[in-house]
């Protein structure tokens, strides 16, 4: 599975650092940009090209980062089929997955450092959403609000 990452300024140094070790561990990704850092780009920029790959599905999973993950994760879930969600601990980086179909993980760069950041993304990769009724069924019930809200949209 190929994952797809993202910074703005606030994050681009740790993105890099993400990058070194998702090779070292022979993870595959794509970087989605910021490519080069860039002081005064606005992380709703930088998100539209790793959202639009999770939204089409040329994506799995991405992580995101800005200064505190909040930015990224608002900007992301305008996207239909983003499920983007702000994370701090370990718990919700594999829980999001398992119970909720989370597909996007948004880290705070200023906020976490490098490691913590790197046993987040390990979990969050590692972890597979759980096809049990009861998550498929509150999967399915935001997967209704989204289409509806978005068909209203589109009038």
């Amino acid at each position: 599975m190929k994952i797809g990452i993202a910074a703005d300024h606030a994050g681009f140094e740790v993105k890099e650092e993400l990058k070194k070790l998702l090779t070292k561990y022979n993870y595959e990704f794509e970087d989605f940009g910021a490519h080069t850092y860039n002081a005064t780009d606005d992380y709703s920029d930088i998100i539209i090209p790793l959202a639009l790959a999770i939204s089409e599905g040329r994506i799995k999973k991405g992580i995101a980062i800005c200064g505190s993950g909040v930015g990224v994760s608002i900007a992301a879930n305008k996207f239909a089929g983003v499920r983007a969600t702000l994370i701090t601990e370990n718990y919700s980086a594999h829980q999001g997955v398992e119970h909720d179909d989370m597909n996007l993980m948004c880290l705070g760069g200023r906020v976490i450092g490098v490691s913590l950041i790197w046993e987040l993304t390990e979990t969050f990769i590692k972890a597979e959403f759980q096809d049990e009724e009861r998550f498929k069924r509150r999967l399915n019930k935001v997967l209704a609000i989204e289409k509806e809200n978005f068909k209203k949209n589109k009038q």
